[in-house]
């Protein structure tokens, strides 16, 4: 224990408490550890402070956003629990800030405040004065649910979030074949099976065989940005990408999954497994890359060079699932991204980026993508994951790339 200083062991007790409601899988053995740890490395520098927490505290890389959020508000801001207060009442006049909340700030938020909720009627600005809420064009719990940013989204919402993805299915139409299959009642003669069977009626033809076009269900190719401005965003796409290659009746002959930060993985196997957790544990142990950095054009070669003859037979449709920040050559960038299109019977391309009113393809990365794509949408909610199974079955759906093709 640390001598002399019982208050910073309690502290340092109820900051775990708080980081553990948040979502980070700590015990008590961890805040024994903790507490010696700055006992050891002293409370002088408030960066040996953070790191040794750190240390402690975060055994994995998506806890770091959330653990550095809880330390902002716990140790460092001493208006803390206004800030918290603003985060879970946004429509609080005279606390709420401009600027939206940072990732993870609201998860933050919620686990210092032990998931209450402070009473409006009793809560004053800072001139005495009582603060007004407006209280038109709310909408109900799930409709706001459903078109949240994933990143703005508290832990609840994030667990409600993955329960209304796993129940969604993404159907797709048949495609029909060149070829033909026999059909009593089919449309086309059947000239071939008509003289074989005349043949062995001594060259009489008795009845006409007739043949259908037979119909075959196309591919689902999922490419997924796990880089560290994706991340929030996939963890949750991959949870619905879950959920479609489990689904029974969908038409997908075959759903394959790829995760993409500064290489390529495939986690099609790992997604075959029913339990969703056990499934995306497996896909990001093997996906080495998580919140590290983006090289979205190589990551792209490698695709087209090492799996499209694989996967992208029978007219896959392919999504592209991308912020489109990436520094490496946009020419190069292009070309992948050009091949790409062309093997697949449609690419669209969901960008969390078109959450914002007003985007424009400023990055060279987007402006590069952006001619190759079929269709251009928003991947940032629930809502806009819902909206996919129209935007496949609707050829013409070119989402936002028309309107942005008009800026570049």
């Amino acid at each position: 224990m640390i001598p002399n200083q019982p208050k910073l062991a309690q502290n340092i007790t109820h900051f775990a408490r708080a980081l553990r409601k948040a979502g980070l899988p700590i015990g008590p053995g961890r805040v024994v550890d903790a507490v010696e740890a700055v006992a050891a490395a002293g409370f002088t520098s408030r960066t040996d402070f953070y790191w040794a927490l750190h240390a402690c505290f975060v055994s994995k890389p998506e806890h770091r956003v959330i653990f550095s959020q809880v330390f902002r508000l716990y140790w460092r801001d001493p208006r803390f629990l206004e800030h918290m207060m603003a985060m879970l009442l946004p429509a609080m006049r005279g606390v709420q800030e401009e600027k939206p909340a940072k990732p993870g700030e609201k998860r933050a938020a919620e686990a210092l405040l032990d998931g209450t909720q402070p009473d409006p009627e009793q809560i004053e600005n800072e001139e005495g004065t009582e603060v007004e809420f407006e209280a038109t064009l709310t909408m109900s719990a799930e409709e706001r649910l459903r078109t949240l940013d994933f990143e703005q989204m508290s832990t609840d919402e994030v667990a409600r979030a993955k329960r209304i993805l796993a129940q969604l299915s993404l159907p797709v139409k048949p495609i029909q074949s060149r070829r033909l299959i026999a059909a009593p009642r089919g449309p086309r003669p059947d000239w071939r099976r008509t003289l074989r069977n005349a043949a062995r009626h001594g060259g009489e033809i008795q009845t006409m065989a007739r043949a259908k076009r037979r119909i075959r269900w196309p591919n689902l190719v999922v490419i997924c940005d796990i880089s560290g401005s994706m991340s929030q965003y996939s963890r949750i796409i991959l949870h619905f990408l879950h959920a479609v290659s489990n689904a029974k009746g969908a038409g997908w002959a075959k759903v394959h999954g790829f995760t993409f930060g500064t290489r390529l993985t495939n986690i099609t196997r790992h997604l075959a497994q029913r339990d969703v957790d056990a499934a995306l544990a497996a896909a990001g142990a093997e996906a080495q890359d998580w919140e590290g950095g983006t090289r979205i054009g190589e990551c792209l070669h490698q695709f087209n060079r090492d799996w499209s003859r694989r996967v992208m037979g029978q007219g896959a449709v392919v999504l592209l699932i991308t912020d489109g920040l990436d520094r490496d050559d946009p020419e190069a960038l292009a070309r992948e991204m050009q091949r790409l299109q062309l093997s697949a019977r449609r690419l669209i391309w969901l960008n969390p980026l078109l959450r914002w009113e007003g985007f424009a393809p400023k990055a060279q990365g987007i402006r590069a993508m952006l001619p190759h794509v079929d269709s251009f949408r928003a991947g940032h909610s629930i809502a806009s994951l819902e909206e996919l199974a129209q935007v496949i079955s609707n050829p013409d759906d070119l989402g936002e790339k028309a309107r942005l093709m008009g800026l570049l």
